[in-house]
């Protein structure tokens, strides 16, 4: 401790030397360039597990990155909320476990999802089923191949185990060694929680050393574009849309009857509008008009209808 003390001590205005404490606590933090380098590196995370939870939920899904903090594991585990989900990860390349962390409230939404459901909540916090938790297994290793791919780890492969409670997490690290979470903002079907990846020190230095490999490649690569959402991808889809007459009977006769040149009468008023339709569905009112060359229709009252509404 004396040479830690002299070290940062410094000769104040009188001449006598200024001794100031030495925090102990302080070593080992991340220096303000590799806090940008883990931000870096799970906001494109963020981007990836939110474009692959898009897909795999079939809803719209939010992840955002929210903050990077280092502690003592067994400060960490008293924090834990009840009932997280929790599932301890194995590497193949880099010793320690890493874990994953999951707000209860966000496990049934994705699991009535998954089940076809709308991703209502449970009305509570509760235990899962064996279903529930098999389900929860997939979700977990989607989460894990997408770490794995923002990480960019060479020969990196990370196994999850079972679920595991709060109280046991002390037998994955020692109860000093401070520990890095990075925890995101979800957003699953209008429901909201956090998602937490907390990983040893080991993988943090291995994490760090890998970024400022990658770091000239990354400078001179394409910028990250995110998947489209799926209403994003369904708003450019193509739709059937005309302007017709709706409930206009013509007699069988007529149609029988018409040959080349005939006019049909329809024995509809000339001032009572016609419909334009996308994929069946009434929106509007339309009267028939030209523009230029073209044949067109101008729009009149919005139909309000309840097929519409759901398109």
């Amino acid at each position: 401790m004396t040479s830690a003390l002299r070290r940062k001590s410094r000769t104040g205005s009188s001449g006598q030397p200024v001794v100031t404490s030495c925090n102990f606590r302080s070593a080992g933090r991340l220096s303000n360039e590799n806090a940008r380098s883990m931000a870096a590196i799970h906001d494109t995370f963020a981007h990836q597990l939110s474009s692959a939870l898009d897909s795999y939920l079939g809803t719209g899904v939010e992840v955002k990155l929210g903050t990077l903090d280092q502690l003592a594991i067994k400060d960490h585990i008293a924090a834990i909320p009840p009932l997280t989900y929790i599932v301890p990860l194995t590497s193949n390349t880099v010793p320690g476990t890493m874990i994953v962390e999951c707000d209860i409230n966000l496990v049934f939404p994705m699991v009535d999802l998954l089940l076809g459901g709308t991703g209502g909540s449970a009305g509570g916090p509760r235990e899962l089923s064996e279903i529930e938790e098999e389900i929860m297994q997939d979700v977990i290793l989607l989460i894990v191949r997408q770490a794995e791919n923002a990480w960019r780890i060479p020969n990196l492969s990370l196994t999850g185990g079972r679920r595991v409670k709060a109280s046991v997490l002390h037998q994955y690290c020692p109860p000093n060694e401070k520990v890095t979470c990075v925890k995101f903002q979800l957003d699953v079907s209008g429901t909201a929680g956090t998602l937490q990846l907390v990983f040893p020190t080991a993988f943090l230095n291995l994490l760090i050393q890998q970024f400022k490999m990658d770091q000239p490649q990354r400078a001179r690569s394409v910028r990250f574009f995110p998947r489209p959402s799926i209403r994003e991808r369904i708003l450019d889809c193509d739709v059937e849309v005309a302007a017709e007459l709706q409930g206009v009977r013509v007699a069988v006769r007529d149609l029988l009857a018409l040959q080349p040149g005939s006019v049909l009468k329809l024995r509809a008023p000339v001032r009572t509008p016609g419909m334009l339709t996308a994929g069946g569905h009434g929106i509007f009112e339309a009267v028939p008009v030209r523009n230029g060359s073209q044949k067109a229709a101008q729009l009149g009252r919005r139909i309000s209808s309840a097929n519409w509404e759901r398109l």
